[in-house]
């Protein structure tokens, strides 16, 4: 069947959903399928891939190493913004699409492929992020999303059509999640979760331990930061990489980073996801409260009416657009003097801060102090008190004025009313 696709780049994890995409595509495009696939932290995820590939179809698996450019320049820059959907979600999926993305359509173009292809479902919000990404950099570029248009149309039905298609798959009809892993988090969705009264399964969870097994004795841990972003770990200068590969190993091992969510997607219906996402978790408590020792009240009031907004911006797929970008130049400025060291304790699931410190701290023991100062006249506090006060008394003294006899007589408005 001709339908104008000669040559086409898959995003390709190997998952269950882009392992039968490759097959579909020969069998319904006749077109040549080349996988991509963007390591991005999966780890194991990653082993024997090229070879699955090419197994099923594709007559080339490019796979890339984009680990540091992931962290630096999309999760990075999230965690500097504060950003954090409905207030609970680190949008670990959220930033690893837009760099897929933007890769897959260069590689298309080295390639000289017409076409580009993803895996998922058009019910998501990953379809969204894909392709609102593949529309800033080309769009000239067919975009083919066979959830849209295939006859499968549930987990059950894709394991089946692997069988029949003798696809190698992990997934089965017992365990039936759809997880998704990088270096900040790893993600469930699906199976039983999709009822959002059940637990999630104690054997569900790989990154993090349970909290109920964690270790008996808290453990501290300090995070260095130089312009708002996290440079080391426990006095050790750490690349990015690394820092938030050892912040995984030492919040998992206390439980910390589980977050159970109902999250409004953006086509319009809620959803019932589970996240991991230890290392993570430190990063944003650190970084929080070493802002709140450095930042002036009003950036700070202005940052945290922002964030909300970036978080938006990069969970609706919205990464590459003006507006995310100006967002940043405003961050940018903040994290300027964000530099300092945080120290944590984590303890069976939970992680606080319990101490933290700045060369340019805004923090003055002797301004602060209940002590004796020379810095600050309490006197002074009455007459700020009688200006910041001034509307509460001339309305409580226009209120007792209401309160005195009405001096005119209540007009007669019954001649008004209808019969």
């Amino acid at each position: 069947m001709d339908k104008g696709v000669r040559k086409v780049v898959l995003a390709y994890s190997g998952g269950l959903d882009t392992s039968i995409i490759i097959p579909w595509l020969k069998e319904n495009y006749g077109c040549e399928v080349i996988a991509f696939a963007a390591n991005v932290g999966q780890e194991d995820e990653l082993e024997g891939l090229e070879e699955k590939a090419l197994k099923t179809g594709a007559s080339k698996c490019i796979i890339e190493d984009l680990r540091e450019e992931f962290v630096v320049n999309y999760v990075f820059p999230t965690l500097r913004a504060g950003a954090v959907y409905e207030g609970k979600y680190l949008l670990g999926t959220s930033f690893a699409r837009p760099i897929i993305a933007k890769r897959q359509v260069e590689i298309a173009e080295q390639e000289g492929a017409d076409a580009l292809a993803h895996g998922c479902t058009g019910k998501g919000n990953d379809q969204v992020r894909f392709e609102l990404t593949y529309k800033a950099f080309n769009p000239k570029l067919k975009v083919i999303a066979p959830w849209r248009e295939w006859h499968i149309r549930s987990r059950e039905d894709a394991i089946r059509y692997a069988r029949e298609h003798n696809v190698p798959i992990k997934a089965t009809l017992d365990k039936i999640y759809s997880n998704d892993r990088n270096l900040w988090h790893l993600s469930h969705e699906g199976g039983p979760l999709e009822d959002p009264w059940n637990e999630p399964p104690a054997d569900m969870f790989e990154l993090t331990q349970d909290p109920m097994k964690a270790p008996d004795e808290p453990e501290y841990v300090e995070i260095e930061f130089y312009r708002g972003n996290p440079v080391g770990v426990n006095g050790e200068n750490l690349p990015p990489v690394q820092l938030l590969e050892r912040l995984n190993e030492i919040a998992g091992r206390h439980g910390v980073g589980r977050q159970d969510i109902v999250e409004n997607r953006l086509v319009g219906m809620k959803s019932r996801g589970v996240y991991e996402t230890p290392g993570g978790t430190l990063l944003y408590a650190a970084h929080k409260d070493l802002e709140s020792l450095v930042l002036d009240r009003d950036t700070m009031r202005m940052k945290e009416m922002l964030a909300p907004k970036y978080a938006e911006l990069v969970y609706y797929g919205q990464w590459f657009t003006p507006l995310r970008e100006a967002l940043d130049a405003f961050v940018n400025v903040t994290q300027e003097h964000v530099t300092g060291t945080v120290r944590l304790k984590l303890y069976k699931g939970s992680a606080w801060v319990v101490g933290r410190k700045s060369p340019y701290t805004l923090y003055r023991e002797d301004f602060a102090t209940f002590g004796e100062d020379d810095v600050y006249n309490q006197q002074d506090a009455e007459g700020f008190i009688n200006l910041f006060g001034l509307p509460l008394k001339v309305r409580s003294l226009v209120r007792l004025e209401w309160d005195k006899e009405v001096e005119y007589p209540e007009p007669d408005y019954s001649r008004f009313k209808r019969d």
